[in-house]
């Protein structure tokens, strides 16, 4: 029996997570895919493996969701994967407009992702539930910044802090007392997230305003990536990721890792929140080793094909759900234990900009 086929529109391709959702998509048993991938930098590396590909504006401009929706008539898309946070909002808001062009999308809702992109509002809303959260402030000075710094423990506890709209690591730092600033500086790499107190504040000198940033308490153990798949706020599959080893944000090590109370926790705030379609919830464990939230990212994330590697297929599971097709038993079985190291590869552009591997 010949596969069905479907057309997908993937945004964000030149993203850390589209040469595995691709990879992922590729590999569904019954199947197939058109991938049309789509992104502002002419040189995204996911176009290297779609098999169409078009330049389009970023989500701040004006003409996005027209071109989204031209694109989606000219190619006759069946279902849109966005690998971008700042494009979430809008297309959710364009839902219908997308149905009445034929083309579906898994999403939440525009609402559920303004209080879950926006730090500040997902742990108050966390914490109106009852969840246990960092102790945290969210503060648009320097002085309630250093004030918050001091309120929530520093000297004698790390704490850390970030813009509340960002992504990745962008924009996040740790102030530790203790660290040795004399060991990073002949030691390590110039890339550590920790900030001096002295620093800070020559940084800060002559501003009067800061973005609005959350302050919180530093959680010091281990850190986990959990990928979930909801519908309408019932969650389908959570799948655990311990970040052993991170580069910019994205896992380079890790461990498929089944942690009950990890679990719990994701699900209970993926649920809570009445998120919808691929979700990554961020975790990390506090002082007395109890799970707390760091963020969520309410899309695919950077390294769902460590899932697909475990033995669940979670963008082919997205994409059947949207179209209502039951997975099979196999389809939801986890091979716990699975280890992930990732290393570098390349695509090539020859002169007239045509892409090549080796």
């Amino acid at each position: 029996m010949a596969k069905q086929v479907l057309r997908i529109l993937l945004t964000g391709a030149g993203s850390p997570a589209a040469s595995g959702f691709i990879r992922s998509l590729r590999l569904s048993q019954d199947l197939e895919f058109t991938v049309i991938g789509m992104d502002c930098n002419s040189d995204a590396v996911g176009f290297h493996m779609t098999d169409k590909h078009v330049v389009g504006p970023r989500a701040s401009d004006a003409a996005f969701i027209p071109f989204v929706l031209n694109i989606c008539a000219k190619e006759k898309v069946d279902l849109i994967f966005s690998l971008v946070t700042d494009e979430l909002i809008k297309l959710s808001e364009a839902k219908e407009e997308l149905l009445r062009a034929g083309t579906r999308i898994l999403i939440s809702s525009a609402d559920s992702l303004r209080n879950v992109i926006h730090k500040g509002r997902l742990y108050q809303s966390l914490q109106t539930m009852g969840m246990s959260v960092p102790e945290f402030r969210i503060v648009n000075t320097p002085a309630d910044l250093i004030h918050s710094l001091y309120d929530l423990g520093y000297p004698n506890h790390p704490v850390c802090f970030k813009p509340v709209i960002s992504d990745g690591s962008r924009g996040f730092h740790i102030l530790d007392k203790n660290v040795d600033r004399f060991q990073m500086l002949f030691r390590e790499k110039p890339s550590s997230a920790h900030i001096g107190e002295e620093e800070l504040i020559r940084i800060l000198v002559g501003h009067v305003e800061i973005p609005e940033t959350l302050v919180m308490e530093y959680l010091p153990y281990e850190e986990y990536s959990v990928d979930l798949l909801a519908a309408d706020g019932k969650v389908v599959v959570a799948i655990p990721r311990l970040r052993e080893a991170t580069v910019g944000g994205i896992t380079t090590k890790g461990l498929i890792t089944r942690e009950q109370d990890i679990i719990d926790y994701a699900v209970t705030v993926a649920e809570g929140l009445n998120l919808n379609g691929n979700i990554g919830v961020q975790i990390r464990r506090d002082r007395q080793r109890n799970p707390k939230i760091v963020e969520i990212n309410p899309r695919i994330q950077g390294t769902i094909v460590h899932c697909t590697a475990a033995g669940i297929n979670l963008p082919v599971l997205a994409v059947k759900q949207a179209f209502g097709i039951v997975p099979s038993k196999e389809e939801l079985g986890v091979k716990w234990g699975t280890r992930m190291t990732r290393y570098w590869e390349e695509v090539f552009h020859d002169a007239h900009g045509s892409s090549y591997a080796l």
